[in-house]
């Protein structure tokens, strides 16, 4: 092997900072002895292995919160396959909350189903790991990878519930569409390498898939229509994953069909690791853009309104949240070209996500907690009198959908505000425009919830009134239940109230 060869590999090696990425290999590790312990320990004892799973991100996640936080470092490791920076340190702890909610609502789904259960929460740690590699790539190599790996093991939590038809509908439905957009995706990066590693061109590299080498090449060529064309192709790819026009079309009927907790998973995790990398991308971009402003504009202004308006005639629950889903990819958008012009939005789009999160959780816990057999049967009708039925579980749902609705003082309120102020600063008064229409039109649909949850008392009588009651599962309300939806409100509250911590916090990353 030349020496040079060897010396260039060598450089590579020396910037392997293992312990770098230790939290994604304690998840690692955390999945494998899950397995583990489902084959040393007896049967009997298997009820406890999610609780350790539930247990062991719990402690991950605080010790980062409490040694880790303030120390995160800068810079790049693995050769440029990874940027370490303290956005990537915000949604590492997004993805380990968000994981350990959607472990928990797995806990309560598979309740009563008779599952293989361990491999779901395995597979949970080991997507959750990915979808972090994947928000702090510097390279395409990786970010591929790393998207790969969380779609796989999206494909088979998505199509888990194997004895439900529209769970498996589900399933396949996922697998196409996933391939599909892989497909676009890889074949964008393929033009984009093709372009930037012509050694004809100024500023071509033989790296060129490492996203500074790239943005240096855009800079030198910013009318290269084969680059163009890549970057065109990459954002459809990425677009699929935020379920932005027009490669929403998935969404309805995976929503619907994957078990609750799967469709809390991707519509909070997978939705903010696409736009993590969505907001390193548009800064690679940036020097097309003269055509990357106006297709993002135009995709967010679709998606905000078919989001909004294909959201207004459904019935079903899951498929409601589902395309309400699509609207809030629509605001981010607008946060995400607003931080082309004013760097501060991106803290704005980082504060919508924990936002978002937050106010999603606790809508996705009632539902998990609803008397159904098949949680894609939720209709309006199943949230009849809930308030009357469970208060607790009444009011966690009037304020995770009031926080997604944006109703002061929630936090998807500040959210919501925190990307219109920045679309005003950005002057983009069309996008800003339409936001607002799509504000006004979700009030319709997301109040239809709690209409049906408070007020439509007269649709029971006394035997079908007691028989619901019966049904309801608040006796299984566990501890471990209350505290997560607890967390999940008053999260929302507190960070409509006082966004301090969180914005101050988000500021210094």
């Amino acid at each position: 092997m030349p020496t040079e060869t060897l010396n260039k590999l060598g450089e590579i090696a020396a910037t392997n900072s293992w312990g770098a990425i230790y939290p994604e290999l304690i998840l690692g590790c955390l999945a494998l002895s899950l397995l583990i312990l489902e084959v040393v320990l007896p049967k009997f004892a298997h009820g406890a292995i999610p609780r350790i799973s539930i247990l062991g991100q719990i402690l991950l996640l605080g010790y980062i919160l409490i040694f880790d936080c303030a120390g995160c470092c800068n810079g790049v490791a693995f050769g440029g396959m990874i940027e370490l920076s303290g956005t990537g340190q915000a949604l590492r702890i997004f993805f380990l909350i968000a994981s350990i909610f959607v472990s928990y609502l797995a806990m309560v789904s598979f309740e009563n189903k008779t599952l293989a259960r361990i491999e779901y929460f395995a597979i949970t740690l080991v997507v959750t790991g990915a979808l972090s590699l994947m928000a702090m790539s510097n390279h395409f190599v990786m970010l591929f990878v790393a998207l790969e790996t969380a779609t796989v093991g999206f494909y088979v939590l998505v199509s888990y519930f194997r004895q439900n038809a529209l769970s498996l509908e589900a399933g396949l439905k996922y697998l196409i569409m996933g391939a599909l957009s892989s497909a676009i995706l890889l074949f964008g990066i393929v033009l984009l390498y093709g372009a930037a590693s012509n050694p004809a061109l100024a500023g071509s590299s033989p790296d060129s898939m490492n996203f500074q080498n790239l943005r240096a090449f855009l800079e030198a060529n910013p009318t290269d229509s084969l680059a163009i064309i890549g970057m065109l192709l990459v954002i459809s790819g990425i677009a699929f994953k935020i379920g932005a026009f027009p490669f929403q079309v998935w969404i309805p009927d995976v929503y619907q069909g994957a078990p609750v907790s799967t469709t809390a998973f991707l519509a909070v995790s997978s939705k903010a690791a696409g736009f993590a990398v969505l907001l390193t991308l548009t800064k690679v971009f940036a020097p097309l853009s003269e055509w990357l402003i106006p297709v993002l504009s135009g995709i967010a202004c679709l998606t905000l309104l078919f989001g909004n308006f294909a959201a207004l005639t459904q019935r079903n629950l899951k498929r409601l949240i589902g395309l309400s889903g699509v609207s809030h990819a629509g605001f981010l958008l607008i946060g995400v070209i607003a931080a082309q012009a004013i760097p501060e939005a991106t803290n704005w789009v980082l504060f919508y996500l924990f936002a978002y999160l937050l106010g999603s959780m606790a809508v996705f816990s009632v539902f998990a907690h609803l008397p159904k057999e098949w949680d894609s049967d939720l209709d309006l009708d199943d949230l009849g009198d809930l308030a009357k039925r469970n208060g607790f579980l009444g009011i966690a749902l009037a304020i995770g959908i009031g926080s997604l609705a944006g109703i002061p003082p929630l936090a998807g309120f500040i959210g919501k505000f925190l990307i219109f102020v920045a679309a005003f600063k950005a002057e983009l008064y069309t996008l800003l425009g339409v936001g607002i229409v799509g504000v006004v039109v979700s009030i319709y649909y997301y109040f239809g919830v709690i209409k049906a949850a408070f007020f439509e008392v007269w649709k029971f009588t006394d035997e079908d009134e007691e028989e619901a009651t019966a049904a309801l599962p608040g006796a299984t309300l566990t501890f471990l239940g209350k505290f997560a939806i607890l967390v999940a409100i008053a999260g929302s509250v507190v960070l409509g109230f006082f966004q301090g911590p969180l914005g101050s916090w988000l500021s210094g990353q």
